[in-house]
């Protein structure tokens, strides 16, 4: 397998892996407000993603480099046609990340109501700016001889890229409560669970949609088979949340999006953006790689790094892996 091919699957594997792990992350920071009646209730849905929503942001930045370091120019044509979705991506992990460290900081309501609004944004904007992003990569944008973005923002808002952002919104969601059924107790996981149920069967509509809509765009014999694998593996994932196996449930959706999002590299493969102009200049993965100099050192470099990061990862969740129960908010004295 040529090195191009390899550093090509690498970086589908980092964005699996971040949709994996930060779509539940995502999904958690939707219901919030939704799940969490009061004060009690919401630090617990927040505790459950508290010691692992910036591990798994680790992954964007490894994709982001990676995708930088072994295909130069597929970064700057993507960063360049896609900017003002990216930096909106970027603003709203920024507010997210600020409101998740400091909503604890003051006790005062409206403090932590502004906190789960920044959450809430800093969760659903970037859920559904993913979805549009990866649907236009698998559908094409303009690109002229040159590989250069010659469209607008309104290109990217086609049909399709809008159905790919809704249903990346809405597997999210369904995620986040399945872990959220996962992570807590009594009451709370009571209602992620139903709230998982019916989230879960408008996610599979849509999902199955886009999915079978992307795969006659640009699909072939084994993005048909990953595609049917993640609608499976989604709907086995919401049944056993029926019966509340909440850890199937979750390993159910996790596999779904993993699937899902591999089905849209392996359409996408060999070319990286496709374009809608000709099917001529579309950037395809030689054309975007550095040197092969250079893709040895990142090989090694990745060899070496990527294991310990993954098991790092792995023990932190295996730490925090017991359950969030509701603690009811201490009442001082002079509020008594």
């Amino acid at each position: 397998m040529e090195l191009t091919t390899v550093w090509f699957v690498a970086i589908a594997a980092l964005w699996i892996g971040y949709f994996v792990l930060e779509g539940f992350d995502f999904g958690v920071g939707m219901l919030l407000r939704v799940l969490g009646r009061d004060e009690p209730e919401r630090r617990a849905v927040i505790t459950t993603i508290g010691p692992v929503w910036d591990g798994n942001e680790v992954w964007l930045i490894v994709a982001a480099g990676a995708t930088f370091a072994a295909f130069p120019e597929w970064y700057a044509t993507l960063f360049s046609g896609f900017y003002l979705p990216l930096f909106a991506i970027l603003v709203s992990l920024i507010l997210r990340g600020v409101a998740l460290e400091y909503r604890g900081k003051r006790d005062e309501p409206e403090w932590k109501d502004r906190m789960d609004a920044m959450i809430a944004i800093g969760s659903v904007v970037p859920a559904f700016l993913w979805g549009l992003t990866f649907a236009n990569l698998v559908r094409g944008v303009p690109l002229d001889a040159s590989h250069e973005y010659v469209g607008g923002l309104g290109d990217l808002f086609s049909p399709f890229a809008v159905l790919g952002a809704v249903a990346f919104t809405a597997i999210f969601v369904a995620h986040g409560a399945i872990f959220l059924a996962l992570r807590t107790t009594d009451d709370l996981r009571a209602r992620a669970n139903r709230l998982a149920s019916q989230a879960g069967w408008a996610a599979a509509v849509l999902v199955i949609a886009f999915l079978w809509w992307a795969q006659a765009i640009r699909g072939d014999t084994a993005s048909v088979i990953l595609a049917v694998g993640a609608v499976v593996a989604f709907a086995g994932g919401l049944l056993a949340n029926r019966v509340r196996r909440e850890g199937w449930a979750f390993l159910g959706t996790a596999l779904a999006v993993a699937l899902a999002v591999t089905s849209l590299f392996a359409a996408l493969f060999p070319a990286v953006m496709p374009s809608t102009l000709d099917p001529g200049s579309a950037l395809t993965t030689v054309e975007a790689a550095s040197t092969p100099y250079t893709l040895k050192v990142l090989t090694i470099i990745a060899g070496i790094f990527l294991p310990l990061v993954m098991l790092y990862q792995g023990w932190t969740y295996w730490v925090f892996r017991k359950r969030i129960t509701v603690e009811p908010v201490a009442v001082s004295a002079s509020g008594s």
